[in-house]
């Protein structure tokens, strides 16, 4: 099971007849907080003071950043930087590494934007949301965007050495021989260990969890409202879990399964991606892309013939399995679904830079931010104790190409990722039975937090509230206006919407 997710796992989704007692980790704050059990009151807003902490601007250098994507708005963005506890099992509550954060917005009450360990670090994140979100929310909020540790401007980690990052990436999901993707994740593993040293058992969302609280303390507020993208939702729910006298209003916007192991998370996403490929074949017959209503067939017959000839490039080769992360990460990003349509075309004349492009940021530095899969693969690995054979692993492989041949073979050969690295000590988050409400954010076909697993993530919550949106990519909240006024209703006004709401795609 997810050790990280263990907590929501054992959460009671009714009220208890039992105080909570806030059991702190070591080196947190050793007091003791009893809350009340079961569903409580919306937080009230409070202002933020910032005398902990440093804000410069940092306009051009985020545009830059963000780069070709960067979203058209005229937000002044400031970055400033948080001093944290390093906090490694061996050395509890010692050490220290710095956050990179991002502010934009003019209102008085902090929200904090938390993202994917192994995507789009929360600074970007945060600057994306800004222009987005209705005025309202930054009129009142000051988003406040995190690098989690790991990640982004914060001391990242950059330890995967550039073969094995791009054998990693390159590998074909469909080989009959996994032995070259386990030698890569091998390499990665043991130029993390020498490279990290004892850093690296403390990069993960238990540790991540507690940066929050002490990102609350240097704002000065009782009560810590956020925002969690993807995976960055279960940081606040270990948060949540942590200092359950200390939430204030959250939203998650796509929230990982508690309830299932890593290898049935594994197929759930094969499955959600294989379904927002579908809802992206649709689009395209919609839109008259040029791949028409033969996407499904002409991505496969790319894949046959990458198997054969990979397309060169300057840094890696599109091959079948760049290739098929490049479909993913495409996929997720519900805006760019038609320059995913381009690339595919302009892949099967052999220009491979289009659809390369969705893979560089996992690969390349861009500015400042290191690649991305290094602290994906280390929070990952991190994050969980469970570790599965090779042997295992190629049956899985097998099964689910044949369930789910679009994108089942991917995903279980990804399950191979933390076998060569440290099995981190177990950790027990204290059960979290009461709580205000929280938003949880559902999208119909989202290939990275599929919409059932959100589902259950809410239901684990005491009183967790789903809005669905029958949309498809990774994430509602800017996306889909329904989801986004009822998140607004409730950041901003205290209005819970009724759980159960659907949104139009």
């Amino acid at each position: 099971m997810l050790v990280a997710l263990s907590a929501l796992a054992a959460c009671s989704a009714g009220p208890s007849t039992r105080p909570v007692i806030a059991v702190h980790g070591e080196g947190d704050d050793t007091s003791v907080a009893t809350v009340p059990s079961g569903p409580r009151e919306v937080p009230p807003l409070e202002n933020y003071e910032s005398a902990g902490l440093s804000w410069s601007s940092c306009t051009d250098s985020t545009k830059a950043r963000l780069g070709d994507t960067a979203p058209a708005s005229g937000h002044e963005y400031e970055c400033g930087r948080l001093t944290v506890r390093l906090d490694v099992p061996s050395r509890p509550g010692r050490g220290s590494l710095g956050l990179s954060l991002l502010r934009v917005g003019t209102g008085g009450s902090p929200l904090v934007v938390v993202g994917d360990a192994d995507g789009e670090p929360g600074t970007l994140t945060a600057a994306r949301l800004a222009a987005s979100l209705p005025p309202s929310v930054l009129s009142t909020f000051t988003l406040i965007g995190v690098d989690r540790r790991g990640t982004g401007m914060s001391d990242g980690v950059q330890c995967v050495p550039d073969v094995a990052r791009v054998g990693i990436l390159e590998a074909d999901p469909g080989a009959e021989d996994q032995d070259d993707l386990v030698d890569a994740y091998t390499l990665a593993s043991r130029e993390c260990v020498l490279d990290l040293e004892n850093r690296l058992t403390a990069v993960d969302s238990w540790r991540a969890s507690a940066d929050l609280e002490q990102l609350r303390e240097a704002l000065g507020v009782a009560h810590l409202n956020g925002i969690g993208v993807g995976e960055g939702s279960r940081v606040l729910s270990l948060y949540a879990s942590r200092y359950p006298d200390r939430i204030g209003r959250m939203v998650f916007d796509g929230a990982p399964d508690p309830t299932l192991d890593v290898s049935a998370v594994a197929e759930t996403q094969a499955v959600a991606a294989q379904e927002t490929f579908a809802a992206f074949e649709k689009d395209c017959v919609l839109r008259g892309c040029p791949l028409g209503a033969a996407a499904s067939d002409r991505f496969t017959a790319l894949l046959g013939s990458l198997r054969n000839r990979p397309v060169r490039g300057d840094d890696f080769d599109l091959t079948p399995g760049t290739a098929t992360v490049a479909v993913l990460a495409g996929l997720a990003d519900r805006p760019r679904w038609p320059a995913l349509a381009d690339a595919l075309v302009a892949a099967e004349g052999g220009d491979g830079t289009k659809l390369s492009a969705f893979v560089n940021p996992l690969l390349l530095d861009n500015e400042e931010d290191p690649p991305w899969l290094d602290a994906g693969i280390v929070t990952g690995c991190n994050d969980t104790t469970t570790r599965i054979p090779p042997e295992r692993v190629a049956g899985l492989a097998e099964d689910w190409n044949t369930k789910h041949p679009l994108f089942g073979a991917y995903f279980a050969r990804k399950l191979l990722m933390c076998g060569p690295f440290p099995v981190p000590q177990p950790v027990k988050p204290p059960k979290l039975v009461g709580a205000p409400p929280i938003v949880v954010l559902t999208t119909a076909t989202d290939p990275v937090t599929p919409r059932v697993g959100s589902e259950r993530a809410a239901q684990a919550l005491p009183a967790g509230i789903v809005v669905g949106w029958q949309g498809g990519g990774h994430g509602a909240l800017g996306r889909s206006a329904c989801a986004t006024t009822a998140a607004e209703e409730f950041l901003v006004n205290a209005k819970v919407p009724s759980s159960g709401t659907v949104c139009p795609p």
